[in-house]
């Protein structure tokens, strides 16, 4: 499967308060976007679990808190962290901010690309991506 990687306009950093996370929906994903004080990171913002919503957790240190049933991610490698004898995950993104603005580092497939097998278990995004206009899910250089 071939894949090109491209930094995608996401979010202002000012719209993610510390210690909180944010939802953005980029082309098909949703991606869940934390402030963790020092560096911000994102994740898919379902969990495995039941399809909770992860941007509205609980931030734990390096993890959130599922608040639909406690699991817990971490926030960089997206594994589950608890239950401990869960092996399931959810995609990790790379991060970078450019003038005060969040861009995630994002692969881009043709929409015969797609599968079932979590990003983070098989080392690819799952996901078939689409871009509308606009300066916020831009392709950036």
């Amino acid at each position: 499967m071939s894949t090109q990687n491209h930094w995608i306009k996401a979010v202002r950093c000012s719209d993610v308060p510390p210690r909180e996370g944010r939802s953005v929906q980029i082309g098909k994903r949703e991606i869940a976007i934390f402030n963790l004080g020092d560096r911000f990171v994102a994740i898919d913002n379902r969990c495995p679990h039941k399809g909770g919503p992860l941007a509205e957790g609980i931030v734990a240190g390096p993890e959130v808190v599922c608040p639909l049933h406690a699991w817990k991610v971490n926030l960089e490698t997206g594994m589950i962290a608890r239950p401990t004898t869960e092996n399931s995950c959810v995609a990790a993104y790379a991060v970078r901010v450019v003038e005060g603005v969040i861009q995630l580092k994002m692969p881009l497939y043709s929409p015969t690309e797609i599968t079932n097998t979590p990003a983070c278990l098989e080392g690819n995004s799952p996901a078939a991506w689409s871009f509308g206009a606009g300066t916020m899910g831009e392709i950036t250089p």
